[in-house]
């Protein structure tokens, strides 16, 4: 009638047995999840890894371009400032070219000889009305 204490005892650990099976079956579905997860993470670590990769170059790239850009900027700005030194030497010698007596003299011949008044002239030539009537005068005589 009463099953023995045996029969209890094989019970009791049947059960314990099939409670420990289930939870060694549960931990490796989660190991197997766990596995999945991993799998997913190195995957997308190494395309992170491919990216960085990526923008390492073209980061290299970039300081290259413009470090050359900059040289090339460099070697313009070198070439504007010698032009515009020999551009403001040659507005010297013009200056002093126009500044010269003898240019002077010719502007004002030429400009009387065109029908123009010494005042004109003189206000071209920024010498004064008698200077400009000097010159005009020892070109007749």
């Amino acid at each position: 009638m009463f099953p023995a204490m045996s029969d209890w005892l094989l019970l009791f650990f049947s059960l314990i047995e099939l409670g420990l099976l289930s939870v060694v079956i549960f931990f490796f579905l989660r190991l197997k999840k766990s596995e999945i997860l991993l799998g997913q993470l190195q995957s997308r670590q190494a395309e992170f890894l491919n990216k960085l990769t990526f923008n390492a170059q073209l980061e290299q790239e970039m300081v290259g371009t413009f470090e050359k850009r900059q040289s090339e900027l460099s070697r313009l700005d070198q070439q504007l400032e010698d032009r515009a030194k020999a551009l403001g030497r040659l507005l010297r010698q013009a200056d002093e070219l126009c500044r010269s007596p003898q240019f002077l003299r010719q502007i004002i011949l030429t400009g009387h000889s065109q029908g123009k008044t010494p005042e004109v002239l003189a206000q071209a030539t920024g010498l004064s009305v008698d200077e400009v009537e000097l010159i005009v005068g020892q070109e007749k005589s």
